[in-house]
C-alpha cells in the first residue's frame, strides 16, 4: 500500500473550529439504514476458525456503542451478538436518530452523566472531544495495522478507524461500452478535456445527458466544494493550511488555481446534468435508477451509494467504478490520477466515566474486529465497509467499495480530509445550489465562500 502522510491535527485548532466533517456515512443523508425486514443476499460468515483469545474475567460485562453510521445499524447489532456469544460481553448498539448531529448527541449523553462506552463519530468530533473525554489508545496492538489511517491529537491516538470511504465520478461501464460500441478503459481518461470528449461521444451515441448531479446541500457543500481544500496537496495537513490562508486573507480565492479548477469541472457536470432543466428538482434515489438503467453513465458520489444502486437493480457482478474529479488538463496532477479516500468514521472509547472493566471489554471488542477471523469477516461482509487494517485479508464484494479498495492498495487514492465548521455544508451548500441553478455566477459564489470564512474566528 502506498505510504501516505499520517494525519496529525492540532487539538487547539480543531477545538476552535468545533467542526463536523461531512462524509458519506452520514447523519441525515439520503441513503437508508438497514431494513430488518428486508431479505438480502448475504455472505455467510465462517465461524469454524476462531483463534482469538478472550478474557474470561470480562464475561457478564455490558458496554454500549453509539452508532452514527445508520446504514450499518443492523450489521453492528449482528456483530455485537456474535461477539457476546464468543466473549460473554454484551454490546448494546445505540443509533443516532436520523438527522441528528452525532457530536451533539454524544455531548448530551455526557452532560446527562450516561455517555456510551464507545461512540462512532466523524474524525473532527473525535478531535474536539479527545483529550477531555476519550481513553488513550496509543499503545493498542491494532494501531500498527492502520498506521496510515490513524488520527493523532498532540501525539496520541484516541480513536479506532472503522472504515475507509472514497468519492469520485461513479461510472457504469456497461452503459459506456454499449453506447460507444467498444470497451471503455477508464484509465485512459486522465484530464478534464478527455472527460469532456468522452461525454460528447456519449451524447452523440444517444446518451443525451450522461451525468447525474445531486442537488443536496451536503453533497454540494461537502463532497464537491471540499475538493478546493483537499486537493491543495492531497493531505489533511495541506487542506488545513489552505483553509487557514483563506481565513487569514493570505490567499485570494479568485486567483487560487484549485478554485478555478474546481469550477471548471463543476461547470462540466452542470452542462451534462440529466436534470439540467430543473437541477434543484433532481431526486437522489432516481439518480441511482438512472445510472443502473443506463439513462446516465456517471454519478458523482461515494461508495456509500451502493445500497441505492443495489436497490435500483445493480448487482455485485456489474462493472461500476470511479473516475477522479478531474480538475485540469495536467495528466500528471495527482488530482487527475487519484480519487479521494480517507477514514471517515472513528470509534472513540470513553475514558471519563467508563469503569476499568467496561474499558477493557470495549478494547477487547475493537481488538476482536481487527484480529479475530470472525471479526475480520464481519467488518467486510456484514458491515460492508472497506477495512483500514492491513492484516484483514477480506475484500469488499460490491463493485464501488472493491474499486476503492483496489485504488487504495495501488496508491491511486489520496488520504485528505478537510476540517471545516459544522455549518460549512449547509451554508456553502446553499451557495452552491444557487450556482447550480444559475442564480449566481462565479464571482458571487467565490465571494460567498470568502464571506463565510471571514466570519470564522
Amino acid at each position: 500500500m502506498k505510504k501516505e502522510v499520517k494525519k496529525v491535527i492540532a487539538m487547539g485548532l480543531a477545538a476552535a473550529l468545533m467542526t463536523t466533517m461531512l462524509t458519506g456515512c452520514r447523519f441525515g443523508f439520503a441513503s437508508d439504514p438497514d431494513d430488518p425486514n428486508e431479505e438480502e443476499e448475504t455472505i455467510p460468515i465462517d465461524t469454524s476458525a476462531d483463534t482469538f483469545e478472550y478474557d474470561s474475567s470480562l464475561k457478564g460485562t455490558s458496554i454500549t456503542l453509539l452508532n452514527s453510521k445508520a446504514e450499518i445499524q443492523v450489521a453492528l447489532e449482528e456483530m455485537g451478538a456474535v461477539f457476546e456469544e464468543k466473549s460473554g460481553v454484551h454490546v448494546e448498539v445505540m443509533p443516532v436518530t436520523d438527522g441528528d448531529s452525532p457530536y451533539t448527541k454524544v455531548v448530551s449523553l455526557y452532560n446527562s452523566g450516561n455517555p456510551p462506552t464507545m461512540s462512532i463519530l466523524d474524525t473532527t468530533d473525535v478531535i474536539a472531544l479527545a483529550e477531555e473525554k476519550a481513553a488513550d489508545l496509543t499503545n493498542e496492538e491494532w494501531t500498527k495495522e492502520a498506521t496510515e489511517y490513524l488520527t493523532e491529537v498532540n501525539g496520541k491516538v484516541y480513536s479506532f478507524p472503522l472504515c475507509i470511504e472514497g468519492r469520485g465520478i461513479i461510472y457504469n461501464k456497461a452503459v459506456i461500452d454499449e453506447a460507444l460500441g467498444e470497451e471503455f478503459e477508464p484509465e485512459t481518461i486522465t484530464t478534464l478535456d478527455a472527460f469532456v470528449e468522452l461525454l460528447d461521444r456519449l451524447v452523440d451515441a444517444g446518451v443525451e445527458k450522461p451525468i447525474s448531479l445531486a442537488k443536496e446541500d451536503w453533497s454540494l457543500g461537502a463532497h464537491h466544494l471540499q475538493y478546493i481544500y483537499e486537493t491543495y496537496d492531497g493531505t489533511s495537513e495541506g487542506a488545513q493550511e489552505v483553509i487557514e490562508e483563506i481565513k487569514d486573507g493570505k490567499l485570494d480565492l479568485a486567483s487560487y488555481d484549485r478554485m478555478s479548477d474546481f469550477l471548471d469541472m463543476f461547470d462540466v457536470l452542470k452542462k451534462y446534468n440529466v436534470a439540467k432543466g430543473d437541477p434543484l428538482g433532481a431526486d437522489y434515489d432516481e439518480m441511482a435508477i438512472d445510472l443502473a438503467d443506463g439513462k446516465t453513465a456517471f454519478w458523482f458520489n461515494g461508495n456509500w451509494a451502493w445500497p441505492n444502486l443495489s436497490e435500483a437493480g445493480a448487482e455485485n457482478e456489474d462493472e461500476y467504478g470511479f473516475l477522479p474529479y478531474f480538475l485540469n488538463n495536467d495528466a500528471d496532477d495527482f488530482a487527475n490520477q487519484q480519487i479521494q479516500g480517507s477514514p471517515s468514521k472513528q470509534v472513540m472509547l470513553d475514558g471519563q466515566m467508563a469503569s476499568e472493566k467496561e474499558q477493557a471489554a470495549a478494547k477487547e471488542f475493537l481488538s476482536w474486529i481487527v484480529y479475530s477471523e470472525i471479526g475480520q469477516q464481519m467488518l467486510v461482509y456484514t458491515c460492508n465497509v472497506i477495512p483500514p487494517f492491513t492484516n484483514n485479508p477480506y475484500e469488499p464484494v460490491d463493485p464501488l467499495s472493491r474499486d476503492i479498495y483496489e485504488k487504495v492498495h495501488e496508491g491511486k487514492a489520496f488520504n485528505a480530509s478537510a476540517i471545516v465548521p459544522n455549518d460549512h455544508w449547509s451554508v456553502l451548500g446553499a451557495a452552491m445550489q444557487k450556482y447550480l441553478a444559475g442564480r449566481s455566477d462565479r464571482e458571487e459564489l467565490i465571494a460567498s465562500i470568502q464571506d463565510y470564512w471571514d466570519e470564522q474566528e
